[in-house]
């Protein structure tokens, strides 16, 4: 099951968030509210995900686990990045 989510992940990470609320208490245990997580499946997906995967009950993410949340946050704006590069060339 970890190896299809990690494929999900890279590809559709909206879709194996969608997965991971819906069938295990991970972002729950995550996040406080129901409004992070949704705002974080709107705008900025992987990092969402990769938040709620890292988090540990007790100290929260942390030593390496801060580098991943960084790499999902600089691979989200990348995406939006690329989108805007892409528009601009067209015009």
């Amino acid at each position: 099951m970890g190896c299809l989510l990690a494929l999900l992940a890279g590809f559709f990470p909206r879709f194996a968030l969608v997965l991971l609320w819906i069938f295990t208490n991970e972002v729950d245990q995550a996040y406080d509210s129901f409004w992070v997580p949704l705002a974080g499946l709107i705008f900025l997906p992987l990092t969402t995900l990769v938040y709620a995967l890292t988090w540990a009950p007790v100290v929260g993410p942390d030593g390496f686990d801060w580098f991943l949340i960084v790499l999902a946050f600089l691979l989200d704006l990348s995406s939006y990045a690329g989108g805007a590069r892409g528009r601009g060339r067209r015009d």
